[in-house]
């Protein structure tokens, strides 16, 4: 490897930021933005990272401009990129729910289906995919770009929209409801085919794709450690299949072992007092970094 290789990275700038930043973190890349560059600091000499609009990124990757980026799946889409997908990461800007674009109507509309738009109007920012999803259901309207405040242009400017969400509420905050849904949307780590071809920068990305994809995972789970004497042992094995494979190892005192684990952390809290009347001594919860299977 030249000293001077370097693997460009684009990372969304946006509503995304602080998600992706804070999950590359995670994974082992301390990354530092100022509000005067969209070029942060990293703790790693062969990445340069940029901060990009996560629209712009599939368009920039396709074209060589970066080697690889993390972007979501609708604007990949939206751009159709021609562009190859390393791996998806479920995570986003307020939960772990993947994103939705919907298509959207006052609460009093009459319109049910899509079917009920020939001849409307319809404000979005994704275009080429509001257009597709017509053709695909054989309706003709009109697709304008959406700037933003798009849901309050529902009522006034427009018959319909079609705008992302996680939870909906932001929707029924606006009296809207969802008629249907176009897509489903979760990030995505993309990289250009040159890159993909280029060793050294195949063997980063799928470095940086295992060691994201460990931090997420550690996200939901968290590792267990108790003493148990081990006439009790198989009891608690056979009742509790979260502890199917556990690692199992000897104490010093005889007649008892070490038992630990790692859990999906939202079993945890009905998880522990099972432990406690199985005989188990000693519990520890303890978070985790990573986990890389």
């Amino acid at each position: 490897m030249k000293s001077d290789t370097k693997l460009r990275f684009g990372l969304p700038k946006g509503s995304l930021q602080d998600a992706t930043i804070e999950k590359m973190g995670k994974a082992g890349w301390n990354i530092q933005v100022s509000s005067r560059s969209y070029v942060p600091y990293v703790d790693d000499e062969q990445l340069e990272i940029r901060l990009i609009r996560a629209q712009e990124i599939s368009r920039y990757v396709e074209l060589g401009y970066l080697d690889c980026g993390i972007t979501g799946h609708d604007w990949v889409q939206e751009n159709d990129s021609d562009i190859h997908e390393v791996g998806e990461f479920l995570f986003s800007k307020a939960t772990r729910q993947p994103a939705r674009w919907v298509l959207a109507v006052p609460e009093s509309s009459p319109v049910k289906t899509v079917k009920d738009l020939k001849g409307k109007r319809i404000a979005t920012e994704v275009v080429n995919l509001t257009r597709k999803y017509l053709k695909k259901h054989g309706v003709k309207a009109d697709v304008e770009f959406s700037w933003g405040a798009t849901e309050v242009k529902a009522h006034e400017l427009v018959d319909a929209i079609v705008e992302i969400t996680e939870t909906g509420s932001s929707l029924r905050a606006n009296k809207l409801r969802i008629v249907d849904t176009l897509l489903v949307s979760t990030p995505r780590l993309i990289v250009n085919h040159a890159a993909w071809k280029d060793r050294w920068k195949r063997e980063k990305i799928e470095t940086l794709a295992l060691l994201l994809k460990g931090a997420l995972e550690a996200e939901a789970k968290v590792g267990l450690k108790m003493n148990i004497s081990q006439k009790n042992l198989d009891s608690l094995l056979k009742n509790l299949p979260a502890l199917r494979n556990p690692t199992i190892s000897g104490l010093s005192q005889a007649g008892w072992v070490a038992v630990e684990t790692i859990i999906d952390e939202h079993v945890v809290r009905e998880l522990i007092p099972k432990l406690k009347a199985a005989g188990a001594e000693g519990i520890i919860e303890y978070p985790l970094n990573k986990v890389v299977y």
